[in-house]
C-alpha cells in the first residue's frame, strides 16, 4: 500500500455514499469501522502495509480472497451481523475510498 492520509471518518462518508442510503442505513460507524480493521488486518497479514510494500502487477489484490477473509472474521465474531452481499459491497467501498487517496495522491 502506498503512503497516504488514510482518515476513518472520511472513509465511512465515503463508504456509505458508495453503497447506498438501504445498506448505509443497516449500519452503524462503529460496524463499517469494524470491517475496514478487518481489511487492514488482512493487508498486515499479507504484508501490504510495510513501508513501500506497494504490490506489483503480479501481486495484484485478491479481492475475492479479501471478502472471503472479511467474511470468515466476521462469522468468527458472532456479535456484528451483516448481510453477506453487504459485506462485499462495503469492502467495495472502503477500495474504492483508498483508490481515490492514490488518485488525490498523484
Amino acid at each position: 500500500m502506498d503512503n497516504f492520509e488514510y482518515d476513518e471518518d472520511l472513509a465511512i462518508a465515503y463508504i456509505r455514499k458508495f453503497v447506498g442510503d438501504k445498506i448505509s442505513a443497516q449500519y452503524s460507524d462503529d460496524e463499517i469501522i469494524y470491517v475496514i480493521d478487518i481489511i487492514w488486518d488482512y493487508y498486515e497479514r499479507k504484508g501490504y502495509t510495510k513501508l513501500n510494500a506497494g504490490l506489483t502487477d503480479n501481486e495484484a489484490l485478491d479481492e475475492e480472497e479479501l471478502v472471503k477473509y472479511v467474511k470468515k472474521e466476521l462469522a468468527n465474531d458472532r456479535e456484528i451481523l451483516m448481510d453477506p452481499a453487504d459485506v462485499g459491497e462495503i469492502i467495495k467501498g472502503e477500495l474504492a475510498y483508498e483508490e481515490s487517496l492514490e488518485e488525490d495522491n498523484q
